[in-house]
């Protein structure tokens, strides 16, 4: 190897290596302090590419958690509300069933009807001012999609007889229902809409006493055959298919992805002295009273309806809490096992970078006292001039 004064390649080799050693110590520092391997796009581009993606999802799924939470909390309001009017009831049972026996004055029944009274407007405001989040919780919509109608004519009553040929056409989905009445009554017209399983509509009379149909798969094509003028002439006409429904709380849950997206809707529906459904039942208890022992005895009968209906509706809604709670549990694990995916990709080994560190500690010491050495290399040339 010729001496040379122009470079000093052992130096420019010591600069070098030792540039390196102070990169990689550096970026040792960086993961030891972030606590993360991926500090920049250029450490792992792939690996940061997962871990975002995996990331974005736990963040989805937990706002998705607190929602279902938050609807669970919704729920569980309605119960409690539910289970006050159970308890009204129960006491409108008693002031019925009192007012109903014989040995009542007609002040005595007066004095009990006040009561009554007050239960049927206490009733009223838990329906109108319930809330949760500032929103009241026993509300209703106007379905506009053909899914639920409602006749003209209101009075009719399920004992109500029905015109002799009268032919009555339900369709749904583009399938058709028909009954043709022969000395029947509004009850069996009823009954055998909800029993056919071909067309799937359901029917009742509401709280007005209109005949009210509804699709309870939501195909939106729901419709009756008004050709027939006798059976309008009993139920009057369907010539604007819009009612007052229940409106339904849509729990929107997902991972950050599209094809994952679900929504667990529930509905809780309307609450009001007139206004007590459940199912294909409505009870109205409005204008009832307990003045006389025979309206004692009619309300009674509608009373134990309504806390059937309430029971029933507080039923639906335990079973839509407990399948919250069921998405809730199924969440938390997606977010454990997802977190712990990411954090294999993005944690940094702590003892690896520690057990780096030392060893680019020690290599930057060794490379700057290479470097001193390979400086002084030249010097010897020196030797020769003297």
């Amino acid at each position: 190897m010729p001496l040379s004064i122009l470079n000093n390649i052992a130096s420019l080799a010591a600069q070098n290596q030792l540039s390196m050693t102070g990169a990689s110590l550096q970026k040792t520092l960086f993961r030891l302090s972030s606590g993360s391997r991926i500090n920049s796009g250029a450490d792992d581009a792939a690996g940061l590419a997962i871990a975002d993606g995996l990331r974005a999802n736990v963040t989805a799924l937990s706002q998705s958690v607190r929602n279902a939470t938050d609807g669970t909390g919704k729920l569980q309001v309605a119960d409690g509300a539910l289970g006050q009017v159970t308890t009204l009831l129960n006491r409108a049972v008693t002031l019925a069933t009192e007012s109903a026996t014989g040995t009542m004055s007609s002040s005595q029944r007066t004095a009990l009807n006040a009561e009554f009274t007050r239960i049927k407007e206490e009733i009223d405001r838990i329906g109108n001012n319930t809330t949760f989040n500032g929103t009241k919780i026993f509300t209703t919509g106007t379905d506009t999609d053909k899914n639920s109608m409602a006749g003209a004519t209101a009075g009719v009553a399920l004992g109500d007889s029905l015109t002799d040929g009268d032919t009555f056409t339900v369709t749904a989905g583009g399938k058709t229902f028909s009954y043709t009445a022969s000395t029947s009554k509004v009850a069996d017209l009823v009954n055998a809409i909800n029993a056919d399983t071909t067309v799937g509509a359901k029917a009742y009379l509401d709280g007005t006493g209109a005949l009210v149909l509804t699709d309870p798969q939501g195909r939106g094509d729901l419709a009756v055959d008004t050709s027939d003028a006798n059976a309008m002439t009993d139920f009057g006409a369907f010539a604007n298919p819009t009612a007052t429904v229940a409106t339904a709380t849509d729990i929107f849950l997902s991972d950050s992805g599209s094809a994952s997206a679900s929504t667990i809707s529930v509905t809780i529906g309307a609450l009001s002295k007139s206004a007590m459904d459940y199912g294909a039942s409505s009870v109205d208890i409005s204008t009832d009273d307990l003045t006389s022992a025979t309206n004692a005895q009619s309300a009674l009968t509608k009373i134990n309806q309504a806390i059937a209906n309430v029971a029933g509706r507080r039923g639906d809604i335990g079973a839509a809490i407990n399948r919250l709670s069921t998405a809730t549990n199924v969440m938390n694990a997606q977010i454990q096992n997802l977190s712990q995916a990411e954090d294999g990709i993005r944690a940094a080994d702590i003892g690896e970078e520690v057990a780096n560190m030392t060893k680019f500690n020690i290599l930057n010491q060794t490379g700057i006292s290479a470097l001193a050495q390979a400086n002084q290399m030249q010097q010897s040339v020196l030797t020769l001039l003297r």
